[in-house]
């Protein structure tokens, strides 16, 4: 079986059944055990002299396990395969965590206060309605390219392994790829490996809102804002579905008690935004979502 027929499997798995209780509550999910690979590379080597150096064989060394364990994942044949890529997407987690959101917000803004700081790292207990929109947004625009076109893109190049590897490194940059005192040396070649890897998804993510929201023809404006982001990638996505949905995104926001003063995102447009601009992102990221399944359709056909 071709590696984008198994893709297909996945990615309907996955849209079906997310994440299921029943089995995460019983078995801790990959994405724990990766970070705790993580967690324990940090408290093993972030410490004394050549930090820098000790961060890159880190990243080596997660590099090295997802390909080891995912060549082993491999052996055991294609329904290994595809679940092991279905739990790795994350479509469906994505789309309830953004729309709970939307419904916290009908319901009171602290409704939406507290489910928007499940899904972001920024202060949230005085954002406005709008902020909490935004944000929702912003990490559903982000995550879809994090979470499933990067995800699907790695397996379709290196199968089980690729994907592995891709998990491993997002993982890190996660936890480690701050610039921080304590991380800025030892997570720089995780951070910068993850910048690598999410350089093609996110430019594809974006290509694909703007196609779905008939916004082709403004990839010169997605260009531009995405260029204002701070993350070499993040801004592609949110650029393009500013555009599609004729919104403002980013803009001044809190992080750590800390006001930060950063660019608006196609800043002309609608700024009072709530409910039912979220409602939009989750017909978006489903509309993202069909469109990559007809084009990993097509490959399993033509390949």
């Amino acid at each position: 079986m071709t590696l984008a027929l198994l893709l297909v499997a996945a990615l309907l798995l996955d849209a079906a059944l997310g994440e299921p209780r029943w089995i995460w509550d019983r078995l801790p999910h990959p994405a724990i055990v990766m970070g705790r690979a993580v967690s324990a590379l940090e408290t093993r080597l972030n410490q004394g002299a050549n930090r820098r150096n000790k961060g890159i064989l880190a990243a080596l060394a997660l590099v090295l396990l997802g390909l080891l364990l995912g060549g082993g994942l491999s052996m055991f044949g294609p329904l290994v395969e595809v679940a092991v890529c279905a739990i790795l997407l994350a479509q469906r987690s994505l789309v309830q965590h953004v729309d709970a959101v939307g419904q916290g917000l009908r319901l009171s803004l602290d409704s939406g206060r507290r489910a928007v700081a499940l899904i972001v790292s920024r202060n949230t207990e005085e954002m406005t309605s709008a902020q909490v929109a935004r944000s929702a947004i912003e990490s559903g625009s982000e995550n879809l390219s994090d979470g499933v076109v990067a995800p699907a893109f790695w397996f379709l190049i290196g199968g089980v392994p690729g994907l592995l590897v891709y998990k491993l490194i997002n993982t890190a940059d996660s936890m480690i790829g701050y610039r921080t005192p304590r991380y800025e040396d030892f997570g720089w070649a995780a951070a910068r490996l993850d910048d690598l890897l999410n350089l093609i998804p996110a430019r594809l993510t974006s290509v694909m809102i703007a196609l779905i929201g008939g916004q082709i023809g403004q990839w010169y404006y997605i260009r531009r804002d995405a260029a204002r982001h701070k993350s070499p990638n993040a801004g592609w996505p949110e650029a393009a579905m500013a555009r599609a949905l004729d919104l403002a995104l980013a803009g001044p926001r809190s992080y750590d008690g800390r006001m930060q003063d950063l660019a608006w995102v196609n800043g002309t447009a609608r700024k009072s935004i709530g409910a039912p601009e979220i409602d939009a992102t989750v017909a978006m990221l489903w509309k993202v979502w069909a469109l990559m399944l007809v084009i990993v359709v097509a490959l399993a056909v033509v390949f």
